[in-house]
């Protein structure tokens, strides 16, 4: 006869697969408001500084070459010469005969940095952008790491943005738009620290039962106020720093009604509309105005920056707007100048090559030729025919997955309300949407470079629900992990794979045309 056995919670019979039941979700608001501790401080700063090298190897590789004879490619011709110019001129572009200053200062004085340390050779006018490149990767290895409490997923971001193909070349070149990255990455992470810590501090106010109808007033916050000050600095980069400045304005506001809803706030909205709004419009909007300022302090104090002095000789001293100091409307002229340029730029008018419409941008359908050269100026492959190529291309294995990555964050931020896949699509959109606003002015595909870390979060977020929980088997996490690791292998076979073209190395015309994967991308 068989006697049936009763099994233990823990002790699972022969064939059973038994699982621990899920986690239930945090029932009170001090349970939702506190995250997760991060307990392996030093591990993650060694995971952190080691791809810091890694990215800084990678990035700095034989960064002088290629160069146009010695001279810049691209539209390094533009800022390398004007940052040159800056170190013999107090700061400042003084040409005005040669009326192609089109950006604010600070992207330029910091490629003059580098000219300054290295001379004006292709070392000297791009160091400044590799080390901006190379810092990209540090910070967002620590912001997946603390928006995921995930060490491992903070150090797969940071692989994911080192093998990226259009980051590298973007960080290899003297540019502006890779330090209008670094400063809204820096940004980013600063107003997420700042969530961390309304939070807690929403979190005091609840264990001493202070709650109220509008919560309360949440005191000094440092880090929204160090990032007003870094997306003034995006601003004074490129213009289009402002995209993300009302974007992550709006994100910090919504970000403090949900916190204040979370700890049990009975009017969250109103709430923040009275205790967080004056304060965020100081920090947010006052404070990027006054760093954004700051970046023409030597187009202030200089006597022959463009248009420095034009109240007086081309606008009068009169009118409505007497009262403005003459400095600041010399500026505002001068910048309405620069913006009419900006909206002279038709593609009708002015035909390029290589321009592209923002459709194109997300699957990086209409990469970039930067540097080209054939036949002896490009010999090293051992045959007489060598090519020699620079080409701003995103990793096909990275970017192809742009549609279903962005499909599945909106999904998981309005289904499940993850604030982070929500965060990863505003940090996205609000570099590319904009774009849209006027489709005939002409265009760049290199105009996403700071969109690039915000895709890179949102596959690391898909990647870590593929790897799975820790409290789920070993079977399943094991499972996760091997996905997760071919993946992450996969990008960056493919990364060695484009390294020629990203680099400008000498290939044969058969393995050019090999790189060359869509009838686009020619």
């Amino acid at each position: 006869m068989t006697v049936a056995r009763e099994a233990k919670p823990d002790t699972p019979l022969a064939g059973d697969a038994w699982r621990p039941p899920a986690p239930t979700r945090p029932s009170s608001p001090l349970q939702r408001l506190v995250p997760r501790p991060l307990t392996d401080r030093g591990r993650s700063w060694a995971v952190t500084l080691s791809l810091t090298v890694l990215a800084a190897v990678v990035r700095m590789w034989n960064l002088g070459w290629p160069t146009d004879g010695g001279t810049p490619v691209f539209d390094e011709k533009h800022y390398a010469p004007q940052a040159w110019q800056m170190l013999r001129g107090g700061g400042v572009e003084d040409n005005a005969g040669y009326e192609l200053v089109v950006h604010p200062p600070l992207g330029k004085q910091l490629i003059a940095l580098g000219e300054l340390v290295l001379g004006y050779n292709g070392w000297g006018w791009r160091l400044a952008a590799a080390l901006a490149g190379t810092i990209c990767v540090l910070l967002i290895v620590r912001i997946v790491r603390r928006i995921t409490r995930s060490t491992l997923l903070g150090g797969i971001a940071g692989v994911l943005l080192i093998a990226d193909g259009f980051s590298q070349v973007q960080a290899r070149i003297g540019m502006l738009d890779v330090f209008l990255a670094m400063f809204i990455l820096a940004a980013f992470g600063c107003l997420v620290i700042d969530r961390e810590q309304v939070h807690e501090r929403l979190a005091t106010v609840v264990r001493e039962a202070r709650v109220t109808d509008f919560g309360p007033r949440l005191g000094v916050r440092w880090w929204r106020f160090g990032a007003g000050v870094l997306l003034g600095l995006a601003c004074g980069t490129k213009w289009s720093g402002v995209f993300y400045l009302a974007a992550f304005a709006a994100m910090s506001l919504a970000w403090d009604a949900c916190a204040r809803r979370t700890a049990g706030v009975r009017r969250p909205w109103a709430g923040t509309l009275v205790r967080d709004l004056g304060p965020a419009s100081w920090a947010l909007a006052v404070v990027p105005l006054g760093a954004y300022l700051a970046t023409w302090w030597a187009w202030f104090s200089s006597e022959t920056g463009t248009d420095r002095h034009v109240v007086g000789k081309t606008i009068g001293t009169g009118g409505p707007w007497h009262f403005v100091p003459g400095a600041l409307r010399a500026l505002w002229y001068y910048s309405a100048a620069v913006l009419r340029f900006h909206e002279g730029l038709l593609t009708p008018a002015h035909p390029h090559p290589w321009e592209s419409k923002p459709w194109s941008w997300p699957m990086g359908l209409r990469p970039m030729l930067y540097y080209y050269q054939s036949g002896a100026p490009a010999a090293g492959c051992g045959r007489r025919d060598c090519v020699s190529a620079v080409m701003l291309i995103g990793t096909p294995a990275l970017w192809w997955l742009t549609l279903p990555a962005l499909g599945w964050a909106v999904w998981r931020a309005t289904s499940g309300g993850d604030w982070r896949y929500a965060a990863a699509l505003i940090g996205y959109t609000a570099g590319w949407l904009p774009w849209f606003g006027n489709i005939h002015r002409q265009m760049y595909f290199f105009y996403m470079t700071p969109v690039v870390p915000f895709l890179v979060i949102a596959v690391t977020l898909a990647l870590g629900e593929i790897l799975g929980r820790a409290h789920e088997g070993a079977e399943r996490r094991g499972t996760g992990l091997l996905v997760v690791s071919l993946y992450v292998g996969l990008v960056v076979a493919n990364f060695v794979w484009l390294w020629p073209v990203l680099t400008g190395g000498s290939i044969t015309p058969e393995r050019w045309n090999a790189e060359l994967w869509l009838p686009s991308w020619r």
